[in-house]
């Protein structure tokens, strides 16, 4: 059986460029826009190396690839790691900027990816509130992420990743 990650051809099109934080969470928002449009759900990721140059892109792929990994942290991060052709990332420091608070399979990738900095929109509890599963994270989880080198930062354009999350779901999104 041949691996098929079912990726739409238009996230691995993303030219290389350098972005700042604003750019980098502006472009994972209209990424997961079009992943709704394209039967997708609504979360996307981007890494980007130590100066912002980009290095992959992630949207999330559960349903049309009938896989419960393929979540857009996951995405990006496999993306990552096929490019430096390599499964630890902390070497070009990569950041992550995601749409969302990670889940909980999310973030226990980021120490083992290499992950040195996390940047989301949308809280945990948004993506709660719109129905989806974040499972069982530990209290603390962003003072665990410091301890292990990881910075987090929280509530960047935060009330565009809110928005998403209810249109989904308004628009009669599947919860998984």
């Amino acid at each position: 059986m041949l691996l098929d990650l079912n990726l739409p051809e238009w996230l691995l099109e993303i030219p290389e460029v350098t972005l700042d934080d604003q750019g980098a969470m502006e472009l994972a928002l209209r990424l997961a826009e079009r992943n709704i449009q394209e039967g997708g759900g609504p979360f996307a990721a981007i890494i980007l190396d130590a100066q912002g140059v980009f290095l992959s892109a992630g949207v999330n792929r559960v349903l049309p690839a009938a896989c419960s990994l393929m979540h857009a942290e996951m995405v990006a991060i496999l993306l990552a790691q096929i490019r430096r052709h390599h499964h630890d990332l902390s070497d070009c420091g990569a950041q992550l900027y995601s749409t969302c608070a990670p889940c909980a399979m999310c973030l226990g990738a980021l120490p083992w990816a290499g992950i040195k900095r996390l940047v989301w929109s949308a809280d945990t509890q948004d993506a709660e509130q719109a129905g989806f599963d974040e499972g069982d994270k530990p209290l603390h989880w962003e003072s665990g992420l410091l301890r292990r080198g990881i910075l987090a930062q929280s509530g960047l354009l935060a009330r565009q990743g809110q928005d998403l999350l209810q249109r989904y779901r308004s628009q009669g999104g599947p919860i998984y």
